[in-house]
């Protein structure tokens, strides 16, 4: 009698890269044979929300103190909010410096959200109080004169990548919430700006805000866009003035 064979079980590509980050391990690797090869200030740069259809893209980079470990860093997406509400008030408690930028909604639409991404990501090292001489960064490189190493799944590999990624999460989770009582249709308190049912079916039924991108697909396909909020024109009208 032939033996019955399991189905293979059909996975999603996010579902798949998912798996493939749990069974990642978060390690001082990358750090230590930079440290080896000279480097001492070592900063870890990651980025928040591509993949979102609204508001901002956020970076963060880090120096942590190669005295003090900072237990359960890993890749930001992997741990819940609560979580990564403990770890991040730890990391910026206790790294030598860290620093965070972000590029708007406007912006992404006019570079696009690769190109967003990697400024964010300059902007973040830029601003870092105490100057580091080597980076480890989540996949890209970035246009600035300092030895890099960028790492694929970097923030699930690199302890200093991850703590970027930890604290560029919960200050764009911040930062989108805020808006939630402005435009509450959108459930942006809940999914943050990305595509669930409900933001979807929301898109569809009302209409951008202002302060979804609107070069995303799910929001260029979806109706005529919403008033735009009076603040808004005010600063346009100030920006237009100052030029």
């Amino acid at each position: 009698m032939p033996f019955k064979t399991k189905p293979q079980e059909k996975l999603s590509a996010s579902a798949a890269k998912l798996r493939l980050l749990k069974r990642l391990r978060c390690t001082l690797r990358f750090e230590k044979s930079a440290w080896a090869s000279g480097a001492q200030l070592i900063a870890g740069v990651d980025e928040v929300g591509r993949g979102s259809l609204f508001g901002p893209v956020v970076a963060a980079a880090i120096i942590l103190d190669p005295a003090y470990r900072i237990r359960g860093l890993r890749d930001s997406k992997l741990l819940p909010a609560e979580r990564r509400e403990v770890l991040s008030g730890r990391i910026r408690e206790h790294a030598i410096a860290w620093a965070i930028a972000a590029v708007d909604a406007a912006r992404i639409d006019q570079i696009n959200i690769y190109q967003a991404s990697r400024v964010a990501m300059r902007e973040a090292v830029a601003a870092l109080d105490t100057a580091p001489d080597y980076l480890l960064i989540d996949a890209l490189r970035i246009d600035i004169p300092v030895p890099q190493q960028p790492i694929i799944h970097g923030d699930a590999l690199s302890a200093s990548i991850a703590a970027a990624s930890i604290i560029a999460k919960v200050e764009r989770d911040r930062l989108v919430s805020l808006w939630d009582p402005v435009f509450p249709v959108y459930g942006l308190a809940s999914n943050k700006g990305y595509s669930t049912p409900r933001h979807l079916r929301a898109l569809r039924e009302h209409g951008p805000s202002p302060l979804h991108r609107q070069s995303f697909a799910p929001v260029w396909n979806a109706p005529v866009p919403q008033d735009v909020l009076a603040f808004m024109l005010e600063h346009e009208e100030e920006r237009a003035a100052v030029s």
